[in-house]
């Protein structure tokens, strides 16, 4: 479903001239996909436009123009975006106090693992965690995780007819439950589905 290829992106001066619209846009595009559970998780869920967007802006500020480099960056990014039949999230930990924040990470290793979706009815779908590498150790989890939520034909067939969509983190250390998301982010979400 991606459609960001490396004749899709703009040039470092094409994309200047547009930078600050780009930026409204993304904004504005980011908010329903902005899904908070509890006081200190955030799920942002990523798309073909976020992903453009990231890419467009490390392009821009790195000033990457050789071709070996932009291809990196696409290698880079592109697994990030959703396949049609995914949902792929980056997932914050947030405590602004710094000891508070390296206690509470302490104990929540794992928690990643424990990030939930549900479709309606069916049985919630547990995210697979940092595929890319290990965020975290016996000691401590990252406060960056990404997450991808693998959604069956049924369940997205179900969530197309306006099935309800449930999210929530079942960890001893933070437990937090969405019923059902608000009707804004639930239609931003099931137009990533195929």
């Amino acid at each position: 479903m991606a459609t960001i290829t490396r004749d899709s992106l703009l040039t470092l001066e094409a994309y200047a001239k547009l930078r600050k619209q780009k930026r409204s846009e993304v904004i504005a595009h980011k908010k329903p996909r902005k899904i908070q559970l509890g006081d200190h998780i955030t799920l942002f869920f990523e798309d073909d436009v976020t992903i453009r967007y990231q890419i467009q802006e490390m392009l821009h500020i790195e000033r990457i123009f050789q071709e070996d480099e932009i291809v990196h960056e696409l290698e880079t990014y592109l697994p990030l975006v959703p396949d049609g039949a995914n949902w792929k999230a980056t997932m914050m930990i947030e405590y602004p106090d710094p000891a508070e924040r390296a206690e509470r990470l302490a104990q929540m290793v794992g928690i990643e693992d424990k990030v939930w979706i549900k479709a309606d009815d069916f049985t919630p779908v547990y995210a697979i965690a940092d595929e890319d590498l290990d965020r975290e150790n016996t000691e401590k989890t990252s406060s960056v995780h990404f997450l991808r939520f693998e959604l069956t034909p049924d369940m997205i067939q179900a969530l197309k007819q306006n099935g309800k969509l449930a999210m929530g983190v079942d960890h001893p250390a933070y437990r937090a439950t969405i019923d059902s998301i608000n009707e804004e982010s639930r239609t931003s979400l099931v137009n990533d589905l195929a």
